[in-house]
């Protein structure tokens, strides 16, 4: 029996059972609701790795989607009207839940596929507290979409780094995929004022946004960070597949690595 669907919520019980006889993978979208500028839905960070793991499962055939968490680490966003949100606790306690429960239905790839940067790291801790409970052979770990896009590619997607949240990049794929959802007419651009620095390093920002609530607030005066008057349909089709290489790449690594890495 083949599901009618790879989206694990429009399956009947008797289809998942089916299903996990011959295979085990599933893709839990994270996502985040929270501000995307004055054009872009609260729930773009999650409709685009919920859409990227669709064509994955497609494509591939072994996997099914489950329902996408929507409410995640937004706390940077704290001062815009759409910032809704979990506490760091309640959402890894989150994250550890799903996974002993998707393992426990017979899962042994729990693969949450996040969307919004925030949750980065409270994800893959979340995924190390509940490794001890996992069955033998069951693994839960998180990747971001993006993770395996070459970097020349990413900085296309992302207007060479500068455009990190409602900008060409994320907007350009909500119009390939729900291009309903834009308001054309507010489409705007605006870069956060970053001062020179002397390391130019990751961790700046790591320090600054993700121990600062209301830091993204503070420092934007629309929520955009980019320029979304650059997106169109044609180039969000080319960062969607980009992001579905980039899984499909990255799923065949996780799986060599676990194989092949441990030596007892």
């Amino acid at each position: 029996m083949t599901p009618k669907s790879v989206f694990l919520a429009e399956i009947t019980n008797l289809e998942l059972e089916q299903f996990l006889k011959k295979h085990h993978t599933v893709y839990v979208p994270v996502g985040a609701t929270e501000q995307h500028g004055p054009h872009s839905p609260v729930s773009t960070d999650v409709l685009i790795p919920q859409e990227i793991a669709r064509r994955v499962a497609e494509q591939q055939g072994d996997a099914l989607v489950a329902p996408a968490l929507p409410y995640t680490l937004s706390y940077p966003h704290r001062g815009f009207a759409c910032e809704f949100s979990l506490s760091i606790e309640t959402f890894m306690a989150t994250i550890k839940e799903l996974a002993i429960s998707f393992a426990r239905a017979g899962f042994k790839r729990i693969v949450f596929l996040n969307g919004h940067y925030d949750n980065t790291y409270a994800l893959a801790y979340a995924c190390a507290q509940a490794a001890e409970q996992l069955p033998e052979g069951a693994k839960a770990f998180p990747f971001n979409y993006w993770d395996g896009i070459p970097a020349e590619r990413w900085a296309q997607a992302t207007e060479n780094g500068k455009g990190l949240h409602a900008g060409d990049g994320e907007v350009s794929m909500i119009l390939a995929i729900r291009p309903d959802l834009i308001d054309k007419d507010q489409l705007n651009t605006e870069f956060p004022n970053f001062p020179e620095t002397k390391t130019k390093s990751p961790a700046l920002h790591t320090a600054f946004f993700f121990s600062a609530p209301g830091s993204v607030y503070a420092m934007t005066k629309s929520g955009t960070w980019g320029d979304a008057t650059l997106a169109t349909a044609e180039k969000g089709e080319q960062f969607l597949q980009w992001g579905v290489e980039s899984v499909v790449d990255l799923m065949a690594d996780i799986e060599k690595t676990f194989r092949e890495l441990p030596v007892r």
